[in-house]
């Protein structure tokens, strides 16, 4: 009984059986000490000794230069290309064969202006009939029907095999082959009659020869655009009883867009270009009218400088309708939408700024735009948080001291 009231009370651990006499009784009276000893209050402005770091070494850190990786061949490459840029600006603005103010004289000129709008009647007309066509005809490829599935996989293999220019001198001449075109039951009455040449005239055969021949690439655009949907969806929607026809319009479609917007703006992209080739049926598109115009007055660089500006801006604006277009279909997709060229403006805006006044950057600049500023001490994030070549001031955590190892070496 006396001796085991003369034992000191358990902490709940083993006692080391390798620890020499005394040794487990003096550590556990020493971490139940100090485990139960009050935290001195310390101030965040007077750290302790053991914490803080040497004057000498924090005068060493707060001298210190952060300097940025060295690029020497980024440097190179931006010369040459510099140079470059310098040499086709000088030759487009000292060579007087360019005839800069014969190109603005023409540039709004009436009868450009009427080409330039058959040139967007034709794209866009063109355009519906083209996708239009060609969602059915991926539709039909994807059918269980054989007859379908083989209706649009041969569409699709003439229409891509015969040249576009061709195409549009057989339909232009189609009157050769059917005088007159009847409306009625194959085999039986006919309802209404009409004749081809009221019917397909210059613009209608540019349509037909435009619009089918789109329908046959549109057709495997939209069709790679389906198929590269997770079969789950198409599962999970016929789990829930949706039947097929609202499956591809509100489920596998929105999310085959984001696969098939780019490509499909491309195909838009060539299609106004490939409008240029209608000039064969004498039609007045862009390209016609200006070859009109430098027939008549032989100036015919500067009238083709015209049509080429006016082909950029046109493609710069689907360009931008793209964009916005791709924007709104990544909604849910992506973690961060991409951001607007106005967005960007701002920050390149708010990023320069910063740079020449030395100032922290603007808050709401994402990572991407983040500036380095300094005045030789370090440098600033883009919220003006010291960074990690600065020596932090916080107080760290108090250690645990040595005599509380009881056991084999473990904490």
């Amino acid at each position: 009984m006396s001796s085991a009231l003369s034992t000191p009370p358990s902490t709940g651990r083993p006692a080391n059986p390798a620890a020499p006499p005394g040794l487990t009784e003096s550590t556990t009276s020493t971490a139940s000490t100090t485990s139960k000893a009050p935290a001195a209050p310390t101030s965040p402005s007077a750290p302790s000794a053991s914490s803080a770091l040497p004057r000498a070494t924090r005068a060493e850190l707060e001298s210190l230069r952060v300097v940025g990786a060295r690029h020497p061949w980024r440097w190179v490459a931006t010369a040459g290309v510099a140079v470059l840029l310098a040499m086709v600006v000088s030759s487009l603005v000292t060579n007087q064969r360019w005839e800069w103010s014969v190109v603005f004289q023409y540039l709004t000129w009436p009868s450009i202006l009427s080409g330039l709008w058959g040139t967007l009647r034709l794209t866009f007309v063109a355009a519906i009939i083209g996708f239009g066509l060609g969602t059915v005809l991926a539709l039909m490829r994807l059918s269980r029907s054989p007859l379908l599935r083989a209706v649009s996989w041969a569409y699709t293999w003439v229409f891509r095999s015969v040249p576009l220019i061709l195409q549009l001198l057989l339909w232009y001449n189609l009157a050769y082959l059917y005088p007159s075109l009847t409306l009625g039951i194959p085999f039986g009455p006919s309802f209404a009659e009409f004749g081809t040449l009221d019917v397909i005239n210059k613009f209608g055969a540019a349509i037909l020869g435009l619009g089918l021949s789109q329908a046959a690439y549109s057709a495997e655009i939209v069709r790679a655009g389906i198929l590269s949907v997770d079969q789950g969806q198409h599962e999970a929607a016929a789990a829930l009883g949706i039947p097929r026809a609202r499956q591809s319009t509100r489920i596998v479609l929105p999310q085959a867009m984001r696969t098939i917007v780019p490509t499909s703006v491309n195909e838009i992209i060539g299609l106004v270009k490939g409008t240029s080739v209608v000039y064969v049926l004498a039609y007045g598109e862009l390209f016609y009218t200006v070859g009109v115009i430098y027939g008549r007055n032989q100036r015919v660089v500067p009238l083709l400088m015209v049509a080429a500006i006016w082909y950029v801006i046109i493609t710069t604006v689907i360009t931008v309708i793209q964009f916005y277009v791709e924007r709104h279909y990544a909604k849910g997709a992506v973690r961060t939408l991409p951001p607007t060229p106005l967005q960007v403006a701002r920050w390149t805006v708010l990023r320069t700024w910063a740079r020449l006044t030395g100032r922290p950057a603007h808050p709401s600049l994402p990572p991407a735009f983040a500036v380095r500023t300094g005045n030789g001490r370090g440098h600033l994030t883009r919220t003006g948080r010291p960074s990690a070549a600065q020596p932090s001031t916080s107080q760290p955590s108090t250690a645990r001291p040595s005599t509380a190892r009881t056991e084999g070496g473990a904490a």
